[in-house]
């Protein structure tokens, strides 16, 4: 998997208009994965091209891309609390620019604003997250803004204080969102692209239902709604989310998986919504499954299907950008799976074609 002389010559001379190059996180182990990964998805057949070593890294549990798709940045585990920046190569390959510490430890998420000129990251471990500059190379500046989460909630050993688990700023990076595991709360900041900052917005936070576990968030692409997939709890929160405000006011707490099923072991992990902005995603890590919802006008939820991942431990997927397919990572079985969408229903079908690489936990790809 780690020689790219072969396949990148291939796609130079066979340069395919349907595919879409994409990049897999993962956790490093010796003989399993090296670091960060890359490959290409044919939306016409749903194939996919071989998956390749792009970049060294320890532990790159969660990647991000600039706007431009010319840098890439990921979590860390080499230096505490950490991210790194890469260039991006013409054939995908990544070179090391810098790391840039973020002030707390544990580094899960990281979030590149929309006009890329800020890295956001969460910091697990702290409680933590930051905001670090890009400077015109790509590489990244000291940390301009910092906050340090507060609170607790009733499940004594994983909500004993503050685990910030996601970050994300708005459509026009006026507030940011955090989801804080520990505290059940999802936090809004305002944020100022423009030098980095961060400050508590009024209201200063909305809640998840106690014990619930707040991990990842999806903004609608209206911006109009925020989706929280809450990892203990199994279960979506669904926010209207105001625009000028920041503000979330929760609709509703919906289950990702039916009435009856054993959920022991079971955590939810990832979330997304489809482009279309008519359904929403959500990993079932135990149950190794993915839920589907219709999403109505007023931006609540109807469940479709626990439809089986097709890998072991999903924790984390990603839909292509045509909105047709929707490649899944199993953490256990080291394999990357690619389902089908139904362009009228949203429901998700298998093709069987998958892919090799050690420990993928992220699946990015690259914007068109």
């Amino acid at each position: 998997m780690t020689n790219l002389l072969p396949f990148f010559l291939l796609v130079s001379t066979v340069a395919l208009a349907a595919d879409v190059p994409f990049y897999l996180g993962t956790y490093t182990k010796p003989g399993k994965s090296e670091g960060i990964y890359f490959g290409r998805l044919d939306t016409e057949t749903g194939r996919l091209g071989p998956v390749v070593l792009a970049g060294k890294a320890v532990n790159p549990s969660y990647v991000a891309l600039s706007p431009d798709g010319r840098h890439l940045y990921s979590t860390t585990e080499e230096n505490g609390g950490a991210v790194a920046a890469f260039a991006v190569s013409a054939d995908g390959r990544l070179t090391l620019l810098n790391t840039s510490a973020t002030g707390g430890t544990g580094t899960c998420h990281v979030w590149v604003d929309a006009a890329g000129r800020n890295v956001l990251s969460a910091d697990y471990s702290s409680g933590t997250v930051a905001s670090m500059p890009v400077k015109a190379d790509g590489s990244l500046g000291e940390r301009t803004g910092f906050a340090k989460l507060e609170g607790s909630g009733p499940d004594p050993k994983r909500q004993a204080r503050a685990y910030a688990h996601g970050i994300y700023s708005g459509l026009a990076d006026k507030y940011a969102y955090v989801c804080d595991l520990g505290s059940d709360k999802v936090w809004t900041f305002r944020f100022d692209a423009a030098r980095g900052a961060l400050t508590p917005a009024a209201p200063p936070f909305a809640s998840v239902p106690p014990g619930g576990g707040p991990r990842h968030l999806a903004l609608h692409p209206s911006g109009n709604f925020a989706y929280v997939n809450n990892e203990m709890g199994l279960t979506v929160t669904a926010f209207a989310r105001d625009a000028a405000t920041g503000a979330l006011t929760a609709l509703e707490t919906v289950p990702t998986l039916p009435a009856g099923t054993d959920t022991v072991g079971v955590t939810t992990a990832e979330i997304f919504c489809h482009p279309t902005g008519k359904w929403l995603y959500v990993s079932n890590r135990g149950h190794d499954s993915i839920a589907t919802y219709s999403i109505a006008a007023d931006g609540r939820l109807h469940f479709l299907e626990a439809a089986p991942a097709q890998v072991k431990v999903p924790r984390g997927f990603a839909i292509d950008p045509n909105g047709r397919w929707l490649i899944t990572a199993g953490q256990d079985d080291h394999k990357i799976a690619v389902l089908k969408i139904d362009s009228a229903t949203g429901r998700l079908t298998p093709t069987g074609h998958t892919a090799e690489v050690g420990s993928p936990v992220c699946v990015l790809f690259a914007r068109p």
